[in-house]
This record gives structure tokens, C-alpha cells and sequence, in this order.
């Protein structure tokens, strides 16, 4: 007994000191942060375990490796599968659970969490029709899907692990290509893809009727102070000019509002105004939350109303039945990071922009809002970001040199990408998990060469 306990205090010791030695380079923070760095991990295993696992449907393999491509720590957490819920444990430093709430996917235990337990869903009905109507797909192109299948088999040959491709032009779904084990239903994380979903959301109240002034103050909280000069616009193009530290290291606001707050927004709420509002672009998640909080007050403050609207004003018109938008604990949209959507479900929302507005015939956008959603700011830093969508051009220089430059964006990390191309009247979806590099250029480039010739003057 006694040698074993000496065997085991020795590598508690050796463990200690790899974390010491190596935090910095190989796990990516300070041992001084130790402790925020195990609540950030198991807070981020748990979320992303119970949301891998209820739904897209992943086994436990895949998501511990996910979650250890943000950094090698991850694989020493202990996940645990509940009913309806995911527990993750570090090395007795810290623990914390999720738990699934379905059509509202996976929130965090953190305080007070009984408003989402109270939200009734019906279901989200599919139709037996062409999409994007229904999930009927009788327009794909040969050509054109055998590139999009060797684009896909390039990437995970390389390891990028892309896990959807999806091309859509003229309106009509003409290629598509799935990963091992992911489908056209699989729900897949877009990361800050939802942004842009976001100011989709904004867009909407705007064209009811219900959004009321652009001019701020944007909140009561900021009426006394020079936040009151900020408005929604300045949220909407992320040059509010709050200091809110987007850093994703233990510690900071962005991973205190995604892993650690009840109320994700609340973190934003109370960054310090840091510059003039509207002469600078800093890219924010905590902005986008901002956003998402107004739109839940401009529907009441009431989680039920905010589940409803998103629902029935964007899911059910679009088609949209395979996507999950998920709540913090408090009931709010987590707009800047966490929706879970299917690779066709991210082309609906393009087809939507592309189409100024309208979808199939429903028009769910004022035009005039598309174009300045797509419109470059006027930041004096960098102009190529419309209303949290990035821009091509607009700038001095392209982003993508490859692509069209009226083309723009949602993008998420892993390299998530949705592009719209007015030009081409095309919308192309990349899905995946790429902790590097990925050649987005030159791969939505080798689709568009191949696209369908188009009839003469379309």
C-alpha cells in the first residue's frame, strides 16, 4: 500500500511538473493560471461533449478529439454521459456539467436555469419537396459533384477533416459531399458563423417593424456614460469601440462570457467604452452577444417569446429543421459562437442573403437592409466587415485574391465558411474542423471553375 501510494504521489509530482515546464507552449497558458484553465476546460468539455453528443450525434472518440485540438490538456478530462447531460472532470481541480434541453441543445449548469426548462418547442416539420423547401435534392450536377467530392477527399487526406461541402447556384442545391459519419441532417457547429445568423435576427425585427432606432444608447445600463453614444450599428459592424478582451486564454472576457457567466451578454454589458464609436474595427464576440441581448429585450426579456420569434420567423419560413440555436443559462442566444446547423441548413441562410432578402418566394429581409448588411464600415482601420459578415473587397486589398470580390462571408473557427458570390449567384458551405490552415481560396476557387455553364446573360 504504502509503495503504491508513493508511486501514486509521484506521478501527481511528474504531472505537476510537466504542467509547470510546458503550460506555456504546449497547452497554450500559464501554470499561473491554473486554476481559471481548469474551469475553462471542463466548462468547454462538458458544453462541447453534451452538444456533440445530443446534436450531431458524435461517439466519444470524435469529441475528445475535438476538443484536443484546442489544446492536449482536453484528453485528460473525464466526460461522463447522462440521460440528458455531460459531466467533465480535471484531475480533482474542477468539474462542471451541461445539460441537453431539446430544440434548445446543450447550456452549462450555472446558476439559475429554470426559464429554459420552461420553454415548450413544437417540432420543426421537413417537407417532402425540392430544397430549399424541403430536403428533396434532384439538381445535382456530375461534373460539378465529382470536384466537390475530390476537394473534400484532398482536405482529409491532408487532415483538415472537412465534414461538409455544399454548393448551391441559381437557387437550386447542385453539389454536396459529407466526412465519415455526417450526413445532409447532421447539425454541425458553426462557431461564429452565428454572428452573422445574428444580425439575420436584427435584420428581421427590422423589416416587422419592431426594431426602433439604429441611435443609441443601445441600453439603459449605458445611458450615463460614453457608451451612450454607441449605436446599434456600431454593435452590428464590431466598431463599438468597447475594450472587450476577445483573447480566447483562462481568464479573459471572451472565456469568461462563453465558459463562466450566467449570462453570457452580461460579461459585454460591462466592457469600458475604449474609443469613439464607429472609427475602429475590432473583431468581438462579446459585441455580437450585445447584440443578441437586444434583440431578446426587444421581444420582451421573455426566453419563450425570443425561442418562438427565432423559430417561427427564421426556422420554420427557410426550411431551417435541422439547426439548434443555443441559450446561455440565463435564456439568451449565445450569438457569437454556439448554433449547430446542417450543411444544407447553412445554404439556406446564404440562399437567403444572396437572394436580397427572400427565400423561395418569402421575403424575410429588406433589401435595403441586405445591402448595408453587405456594405463595407467605415472604420479607418479596415472597411471589409458589413454587418457581422465579412467582406471580400471594400477594402485595398481582397481577402481571398482567388474569389470574386463582390463575394462575403460567415465564417467560424475550425474554419467554417459560408460564401456568397452575387456574381455567380452562388452560395458555397465549408464545414469541418481544421485547427490549421485552411486553403479556402483556392478550394471555393476549384468550385466555382466548375460550376455549371449558365444560360447567356444570367
Amino acid at each position: 500500500m504504502k509503495k503504491t501510494l508513493i508511486a501514486l504521489l509521484g506521478g501527481v509530482t511528474a504531472l505537476a511538473l510537466v504542467l509547470v515546464l510546458l503550460a506555456p507552449r504546449l497547452l497554450g497558458f500559464s501554470v499561473t493560471r491554473l486554476d481559471d484553465a481548469g474551469g475553462v476546460a471542463t466548462a468547454m468539455g462538458a458544453k462541447l461533449a453534451c452538444s456533440g453528443h445530443f446534436i450531431s450525434g458524435f461517439g466519444h472518440e470524435r469529441i475528445v478529439d475535438d476538443l484536443a485540438s484546442y489544446s492536449p490538456v482536453n484528453r485528460l478530462l473525464e466526460l461522463e454521459y447522462g440521460e440528458r447531460s455531460v459531466s467533465a472532470a480535471l484531475l480533482g481541480m474542477a468539474r462542471a456539467s451541461a445539460t441537453y434541453r431539446e430544440g434548445l441543445g446543450c447550456t452549462l449548469d450555472i446558476g439559475d436555469t429554470g426559464a429554459l426548462d420552461r420553454v415548450e418547442l413544437a417540432p420543426l416539420a421537413t417537407r417532402d419537396e425540392e430544397w430549399p423547401r424541403g430536403n428533396t435534392v434532384s439538381t445535382i450536377d456530375a461534373r460539378l459533384q465529382q470536384q466537390v467530392e475530390e476537394v473534400l477527399a484532398r482536405d482529409n487526406a491532408a487532415g483538415r477533416q472537412t465534414r461538409a461541402l455544399v454548393v448551391v447556384q441559381d437557387g437550386r442545391l447542385v453539389a454536396e459531399a459529407y466526412g465519415p459519419g455526417i450526413d445532409a441532417q447532421t447539425p454541425l457547429l458553426g462557431w461564429s458563423m452565428g454572428k452573422s445568423l445574428t444580425a439575420i435576427l436584427q435584420g428581421r425585427l427590422e423589416a416587422l417593424g419592431l426594431a426602433g432606432s439604429l441611435e443609441g444608447p443601445v441600453f439603459p445600463e449605458w445611458e450615463s456614460d460614453a457608451r451612450a453614444r454607441i449605436g446599434l450599428e456600431d454593435l452590428l459592424q464590431m466598431s463599438s469601440g468597447l475594450g472587450f478582451d476577445e483573447t480566447y486564454a483562462p481568464g479573459s472576457d471572451s472565456t469568461r462570457m462563453l465558459f463562466g457567466a450566467h449570462s453570457a451578454s452580461g460579461v459585454a454589458l460591462a466592457s469600458p467604452a475604449a474609443r469613439e464609436p464607429g472609427s475602429h474595427f475590432s473583431y468581438s464576440s462579446g459585441t455580437t452577444n450585445l447584440i443578441a441581448r437586444w434583440v431578446h429585450q426587444r421581444l420582451g426579456g421573455d426566453v419563450q417569446a425570443s425561442v418562438d420569434f427565432f423559430r417561427d420567423e427564421l426556422l420554420r419560413p427557410l426550411g431551417m429543421a435541422h439547426t439548434v440555436f443555443e441559450p446561455d443559462p440565463s435564456g439568451i442566444f449565445v450569438g457569437s459562437s454556439y448554433i449547430y446547423a446542417s450543411g444544407r441548413d447553412w445554404a439556406r441562410l446564404g440562399q437567403l442573403m444572396l437572394g436580397g432578402g427572400e427565400l423561395d418566394g418569402r421575403r424575410l429581409l429588406e433589401p435595403d437592409w441586405v445591402a448595408r448588411a453587405t456594405s463595407p464600415n467605415s472604420s479607418a482601420n479596415d472597411p471589409r466587415y458589413g454587418y457581422q459578415f465579412w467582406l471580400n473587397g471594400g477594402g485595398d486589398t481582397l481577402r481571398y485574391p482567388e474569389l470574386p470580390a463582390d463575394a462575403y462571408f460567415m465564417r467560424g473557427n475550425r474554419k467554417q465558411v459560408v460564401m456568397v458570390s452575387p456574381s455567380t449567384n452562388t452560395v458555397v458551405v465549408r464545414l469541418g474542423w481544421s485547427s490549421g490552415a485552411y486553403p479556402t481560396g483556392s478550394n471555393f476557387a476549384s468550385i466555382l471553375a466548375a460550376l455549371p455553364a449558365r444560360p447567356d446573360g444570367a
